[in-house]
């Protein structure tokens, strides 16, 4: 296990015929592959971190079924083939592969992680792009964990809606802000046409980028959002979604408020009498902040402030192992120049 990073100079076998659900029948685990191209610099991209989110495989191939030499390099990160094989976002025994880039423990995957740091810092790599899926009804877009202008144009290549976040900061994009311009893209659902042609658009104007516009991104090409709070169920609570009898509800489309503006007063849940803490939320400095966020009157939980939700989802799974969702800003923070 502690060397479960395979590194190769060229796409094995088969790699561009397989759906994501068979990589593990070509590939032993995580896997980078340095493919050549035009420009040297490579363009890492990773995909597959989550083994239920596969938009990014199919982009991948298909930019590479176009091109008999590539544009620029690319350094291809393929993730969790264990998860994708069973359509899931992690095995019970794994960890989450996209929290483990702080690389603070001596678990596989950690030292895994770091040897990926390592060898990418040695390429120099011109950007990172880290291609993911949601489970909730989301739009597409993208994320920054530095107000760094070119990862800015980055995010406004994919889509105008760009969310700036610091919590976690054990994710991929987040590791690789200290090397190069890095930018995570959320491709909505799997399994949509849409989503992947999308991907494989932004990914080819990616690698056909010969450099970085010299002036700032200017704040009218880009809806700027700051994730605020990581909202989850508190430990020990049971959650559904209505009409279940839980302790804890959600409305049954909750999801459809993703990047909607909702109101103080919203009613965002229902509690079982005697609950006082239903919802865990921590704000950017990991302090407990549900009090801030919301109130509960008459079993009702509604909220004390306006936000804007990002990342609901109905997949109870995905919640247990991950989060509810995000609350962002309305008005996110304005593009700060760090050249």
């Amino acid at each position: 296990m502690a060397h479960m990073l395979t590194v190769l100079d060229s796409l094995p076998d088969r790699f561009l015929d397989l759906p994501a659900e068979r990589l593990h029948e070509i590939l032993n685990g995580p896997t980078l592959i340095h493919l050549t191209g035009k420009r040297e610099r490579p363009l890492f991209i990773s995909v597959l971190l989550h083994g239920n989110e596969v938009t990014g495989v199919g982009a991948i191939q298909q930019l590479i079924r176009k091109y008999e030499t590539l544009p620029r390099a690319i350094s291809l990160l393929i993730g969790n083939v264990k998860a994708a094989r069973h359509g899931t976002r992690r095995l019970d025994d794994q960890p989450d592969y996209n929290r483990i880039w702080k690389c603070d423990s001596d678990n596989p995957e950690s030292v895994m992680a770091r040897k990926v740091i390592k060898i990418m810092e040695e390429r120099n790599p011109f950007a990172a792009v880290d291609i993911h899926n949601n489970t909730g009804f989301n739009p597409h877009y993208s994320c920054v964990t530095t107000m760094d202008q070119r990862s800015l144009f980055l995010g406004s290549l994919f889509d105008r809606k760009v969310v700036y976040f610091t919590k976690p900061d054990t994710t991929l994009t987040y590791a690789f802000s200290s090397i190069c311009p890095a930018v995570t893209v959320e491709c909505g659902t799997p399994g949509q046409n849409y989503g992947a042609n999308h991907a494989t658009d932004f990914l080819e104007e990616c690698v056909r980028l010969s450099q970085f516009p010299t002036a700032d991104v200017h704040k009218s090409d880009l809806n700027l959002y700051h994730s605020m709070a990581i909202i989850k169920p508190a430990n020990g609570i049971n959650f559904d979604f209505s009409p279940k009898e839980a302790d804890l509800s959600f409305p049954e489309n909750i999801d459809h408020n993703n990047f909607r503006s909702l109101p103080p007063g919203t009613v965002f849940g229902t509690v079982a009498p005697g609950i006082k803490k239903p919802l865990d939320i921590r704000n950017e400095k990991g302090e407990e902040v549900s009090d801030e966020y919301i109130e509960i009157i008459d079993g009702e939980i509604r909220l004390r402030k306006e936000v804007m939700p990002s990342m609901l989802t109905l997949n109870k799974k995905i919640i247990q192992q991950d989060c509810l969702c995000y609350f962002m800003e309305v008005a996110g923070p304005q593009p700060v120049s760090l050249r």
